[in-house]
């Protein structure tokens, strides 16, 4: 059922509980071990349990972020351009320096970023996993630095992230 099919009374709830939280995606990808390999070993997440076709990984000892399986994809190619499917997955760090020592981490293991963007309300990096899914390298300003417009709505904008600035954060 389409939104345009749904009754009118249906997209008129009230907002959703502020405390929901998307806990974890789980990836179609078409070679695990290379997954693994740049999720783990490039972007430092760890192995929590692993199982024929899939793997979990976390940060911090969650039992998963992020799922990775190749049940329907194994040696699979992406969607082709001008298809639906997940735009990116967002990977939020808890403070500038470590979003820093994640931009270092993808210079070491020469992995290209497709932009870098400075929102107002947190500051970005964007590319390419392994199997061409988009991954958001980010961290969210605090709240109540978050820039508004004159009535108090939020006033979020895309600008360029100095790079070099945010690599200078690790030496701080």
């Amino acid at each position: 059922m389409s939104t345009t099919e749904m009754p009118e009374n249906a997209l008129r709830q009230p907002p959703i509980d502020a405390g929901v939280r998307i806990g974890h995606v789980h990836l179609k990808v078409a070679d695990l071990t290379r997954a693994l390999d740049f999720y783990c070993g490039v972007l430092g997440f760890e192995l929590t349990f692993q199982r024929p076709g899939a793997a979990f990984i976390s940060a911090g000892g969650y039992h998963h972020h992020i799922g990775l399986n190749t049940w329907e994809s194994k040696g699979g190619s992406p969607p082709p351009p001008g298809s639906t499917g997940l735009y990116h997955t967002a990977i939020l760090y808890p403070t500038r320096k470590l979003l820093a020592d994640g931009l270092r981490r993808l210079i070491v293991a020469k992995i290209p970023l497709e932009g870098a963007s400075d929102h107002g309300v947190s500051e970005a990096l964007y590319l390419r996993d392994p199997d061409d899914n988009g991954v958001e390298l980010y961290w969210d300003r605090p709240k109540d630095q978050w820039p508004q417009m004159p009535d108090g709505s939020l006033k979020m904008y895309t600008h360029p992230l100095d790079l070099h600035d945010l690599l200078a954060e690790l030496e701080r």
